[in-house]
């Protein structure tokens, strides 16, 4: 049955990003399916109002005030009026929020609930427990997630993450990995047209991969957000070493944020403008261009979830040094990476390997597209997704759907599938803390106020349907889909 779905988030195009790319690609699938999917995201620069994506994806821009990372500043309740209109305009069925920091998504969330919609929050991001950041970001996800009906996590250590942050049921969250467009990421040995080529021009017979000799040169490639979370300061530690130890080595930097002034001060102290390449912010559509210039694809982050640009290096034929954090090693089978400890010596010997062993021609990197493709797929992403829409709506029953069967416990399972009643919903906050969950009930009380408030004085007869972009049929489910095999 096709559904019409609001993705929401404050991370979205233009800006350029993992998150951004998995709404797209997965609202773009989910359309191919005969589905109907909106973008409900703040205004960027330039962009206010309704704009159409390809494959008729229609994007929201709210002009709402960014404090910091392109993140709204959270009001709680001055975004119900607007979200209520496009709602009702686009006679949307459920709303789908993504990441723990956007204030748009736990506040559509909210908003949905008390409008009788059902929710499914997707989780792209590790979290501590000590510092007063993740305090308070993981008790405005437990108010968040307490009346979701469903979770999505990227990784099982992403999962194991959020069932913590938020107390939730292990069963109502699953694990559906990030994916990646393969034929966007093609090896040079597979491109059978050069970038100038003109497209009346026949096509190149393909490149056959260039073995490495010994005394050959190595470019390593970054391309990441230049924050502290990204590992920048042990990049900006461990350049030198790596150059010093293996002379015949470059990299190339593609990437902005707040450390790259302490980056380009590295380099000018050390000398090494001319084996440091700075690139700059690249567009996403620019990434493979810069990663077929490497052998290697170096990725110091000190968390992550998932780690979707080290499928695109893997993608694009390249060797991947990454840190053991998070969700990492989940992502790429051994034979594709050389893992290191998120310290300064073990990342500087972790490289050292790797520029050894393509050296020596112990890896065959010209298999690693192949591989790649027949791993990930955004059809196959968009396929679990839609089980979850299904299980949450009740076109499966909630037994085929969490994996209980009669006479394994499922009668004593608990709440899983989530009441619109208001006494059950204040319920379920009130549990949130000793003086969070009153907060939290008052928060859903004055929200449910608003609702009754807006029924009364803009009723919905009043606001005009829009015409939806002509649907497509169904898509056929692919043979090779993991459905079958559960979402946990």
């Amino acid at each position: 049955m096709p559904y019409n779905i609001a993705m929401v988030s404050d991370f979205f195009f233009p800006q350029s990003g993992g998150i951004e790319s998995h709404i797209y690609q997965l609202s773009s699938k989910l359309i191919d399916r005969g589905h109907k999917v909106i973008v409900i995201t703040h205004a960027y620069k330039g962009r206010t109002g309704v704009r159409y994506l390809t494959n008729g994806l229609k994007i929201y821009h709210v002009p709402f005030f960014v404090i910091y990372r392109e993140t709204t500043f959270p009001t709680v309740f001055s975004f119900f009026p607007i979200f209520r209109n496009i709602v009702i305009r686009e006679e949307i069925d459920i709303v789908h929020g993504h990441a723990s920091l956007s204030s748009f998504c736990g506040e559509a969330i909210l908003h949905a609930r008390t409008m009788g919609l059902r929710t499914v929050f997707t989780d792209h991001s590790l979290f501590g427990f000590a510092d007063a950041a993740s305090i308070l970001t993981n008790k405005l996800l437990k108010f968040t997630l307490s009346d979701v009906d469903h979770a999505i996590c990227v990784s099982h250590t992403c999962k194991e993450n959020t069932v913590l942050r938020a107390s939730l049921d292990p069963l109502m969250v699953s694990v559906i990995p990030n994916a990646v467009v393969a034929e966007n990421f093609c090896p040079l040995s597979h491109t059978t047209r050069p970038p100038d080529q003109t497209l009346s021009s026949p096509p190149d017979p393909p490149l056959s991969p260039r073995p490495i000799g010994p005394d050959d040169p190595i470019t390593i490639v970054v391309i990441s957000r230049l924050f502290y979370n990204k590992g920048t300061d042990l990049l900006i530690a461990s350049i030198p070493r790596i150059l010093a130890s293996n002379p015949n080595t470059r990299f190339i930097i593609a990437g902005s944020g707040p450390k790259a002034i302490d980056l380009e001060q590295m380099l000018e102290r050390n000398v090494l403008q001319d084996k440091v390449e700075l690139l700059g912010s690249v567009r996403h559509e620019e990434v493979r261009d810069v990663m077929v210039r490497g052998d290697i694809y170096l990725h110091p982050s000190l968390t992550e979830a998932f780690g979707t640009v080290i499928v695109e290096a893997a993608s694009c034929g390249l060797y991947v040094v990454c840190t053991r954090v998070g969700g990492i090693p989940e992502v790429l089978p051994q034979h594709m990476t050389t893992f290191a400890k998120p310290e300064e010596d073990d990342i500087v010997l972790a490289t050292s390997k790797a520029i050894s062993a393509l050296r020596s021609n112990r890896v065959r990197t010209d298999r690693f597209h192949d591989q790649v493709k027949m791993m990930y797929s955004w059809r196959d992403v968009a396929e679990r997704t839609e089980r979850v829409y299904e299980g949450i709506i009740g076109d499966i029953s909630p037994e085929e759907f969490y994996g209980y069967y009669p006479g394994q416990g499922w009668e004593a399972s608990g709440d899983r599938v989530r009441s619109f009643a208001l006494i059950d919903r204040l319920k379920r906050y009130y549990g949130c803390g000793v003086w969070a969950g009153k907060l939290f009930c008052l928060c859903v009380v004055i929200d449910f106020l608003i609702y009754v408030f807006l029924e009364m004085w803009f009723p919905r007869a009043n606001i005009d349907i829009a015409r939806s972009w002509p649907r497509k049929p169904p898509a056929p489910k692919s043979r090779d889909s993991n459905t079958s095999r559960g979402l946990r």
